[in-house]
């Protein structure tokens, strides 16, 4: 079956270059993305992040702030607030970003498989609508738009969870957690809903886009000696090196490996408050009786 949705992100890849500013947060590897239009100063951002203090339970701004300052330097406008998926790993600061920059928060359709899980693990209840309305748009698979004057895709890339997304900009492909560097492989798939064969199709999926493609992570975390954090490369790079998947790897291989790898690993310090957080496009809880918001921590569920 001809996939029309990759064809057309392949062909957008032919378009105009978006020009990228990336801003890399440590405390919790993630890269987020401000996606520019040059010839009309219109932009997206592309995974926030909200600052949150586990220990103490306080939130604040200073990473969202770095991109509000950014977009006042550049004198842009804001036209989406783009999701990759549900993050585990750290809260979204898209509320806080839109209420000082405008434009649409947005996430893939599946979103709503998502909350249907966890508002069952978080026994959340009539307090979280399952319908994705948190949201201000859901994309469906192939679905197009526009930065500005560049042409964009959104391509359903499931597997490290239902709901994962990738945006084609222009020249440039956004992945969220489907890949990594080419040194540090691939992302877990043994989230609820995860899948590692899912995984795999999705990402062979987007490795049939140009070579030169280029290419922006959602994560990084210093391969073995590596001593510097990247999360810039390139198609044609991934299907040659990457260590999980490259050119060659069967799927039932690629399968064997991930299942194997991810039984080794524990779950993201922030995944409790992230996925409360971020099944609510970013919106807190609302506030109890005495004025304050509350986060759930369901026992033994994980």
């Amino acid at each position: 079956m001809t996939d029309i949705a990759l064809q057309t992100a392949a062909a957008i890849t032919a378009g105009a270059a978006p020009q990228v500013i990336s801003l890399f947060d440590e405390a919790t590897f993630t890269a987020t993305h401000l996606v520019i239009d040059p010839a009309t100063k219109r932009a997206a951002i592309i995974d926030s992040v909200l600052d949150f203090d586990a220990a103490s339970g306080r939130t604040s701004h200073a990473s969202a702030d770095k991109l509000v300052a950014l977009v006042a330097e550049h004198g842009l406008t804001i036209e989406w607030i783009l999701e990759t998926h549900a993050h585990a790993d750290h809260l979204s600061a898209a509320p806080y970003l839109q209420e000082k920059l405008g434009g649409k928060i947005a996430i893939g359709r599946e979103i709503r498989h998502v909350q249907g899980v966890f508002g069952a693990i978080f026994n959340e209840g009539d307090d979280l609508a399952r319908d994705g309305s948190q949201f201000d748009h859901l994309f469906g698979d192939g679905e197009r738009f526009r930065i500005g004057s560049l042409e964009a895709i959104a391509l359903h890339v499931p597997g490290h969870t239902p709901a994962d997304m990738a945006y084609v900009v222009g020249d440039a492909a956004f992945v969220g957690d489907t890949l990594f560097m080419p040194d540090y492989g691939t992302a877990r798939a043994d989230f609820p809903g995860g899948d590692a064969r899912t995984l795999f199709r999705s990402i062979r999926r987007l490795l049939d886009l140009p070579p030169a493609a280029r290419v922006f992570l959602c994560h990084d975390y210093k391969a073995p000696g590596r001593d510097s954090y990247a999360y810039e490369t390139t198609i044609g790079a991934e299907r040659t090196a990457n260590v999980h998947v490259h050119d060659g790897v069967s799927e039932d291989d690629f399968v064997t490996m991930r299942e194997a790898r991810d039984k080794t690993l524990g779950m993201p310090k922030l995944i409790l408050p992230s996925i409360q957080i971020n099944i609510r496009a970013g919106h807190l809880p609302a506030p109890e009786a005495n004025g304050t918001r509350y986060l759930k921590l369901p026992l033994n569920q994980l």
